[in-house]
């Protein structure tokens, strides 16, 4: 296989930060990269022009980081709420993912790119979660996530371990719908 080596234009968490030489496979290059505007060839010619360039970019990134660090400050006392349908063990018949996440924070005023938003796998129980969200290269916000089960407080009766609810707790729950009676 064909390498090419190039010079990134942007950061590209897969491969490296802006102004570094890399080598990737020629197809990659050619069908992505050089596209998008994310790499240039690494010539002589362009590497002096990066050169050249590489205190404004110095710049723009510490601009950059400011702007991630001054967001995570503002966006530090967000906590998200899910209320979705979910089953007796509190499994959910769907799951929360990074957008429904980017869709609750942007109806809280905050444009947040689903991509930036870090999870494994999507949530898919009732809970509370932990989300990070990348705003930059070195700027990771820990959003708290709260899943809960809708219905209310039937729901929020915890079943044993067979699946069935707590006699104690059934009760409790069922009193309040006996003395409205």
């Amino acid at each position: 296989m064909a390498n090419t080596t190039i010079l990134l234009r942007e950061d590209i968490d897969t491969l490296g930060g802006r102004g570094e030489i890399v080598k990737v496979k020629a197809g990659y290059a050619r069908n992505y990269l050089l596209p998008q505007g994310l790499a240039t060839l690494a010539t002589k010619g362009n590497v002096k022009q990066i050169e050249q360039e590489r205190e404004a970019l110095l710049k723009k990134a510490s601009i950059e980081k400011a702007t991630a660090d001054a967001q995570k400050e503002q966006m530090g006392v967000i906590e998200l709420a899910f209320e979705r349908k979910a089953g007796d063990g509190g499994t959910l018949f769907g799951s929360v993912t990074s957008m429904d996440i980017a869709d609750a924070l942007q109806a809280k005023g905050y444009e947040i790119d689903r991509r930036k938003i870090v999870m494994r796998d999507a949530i898919k129980e009732t809970g509370e979660y932990t989300v990070k969200v990348k705003l930059h290269r070195e700027v990771t916000l820990e959003v708290p996530v709260t899943v809960t089960a809708e219905g209310g407080d039937e729901a929020a009766v915890a079943p044993d371990k067979k699946g069935r609810k707590k006699k104690e707790e059934a009760a409790a729950v069922e009193e309040p719908a006996a003395a409205d009676e």
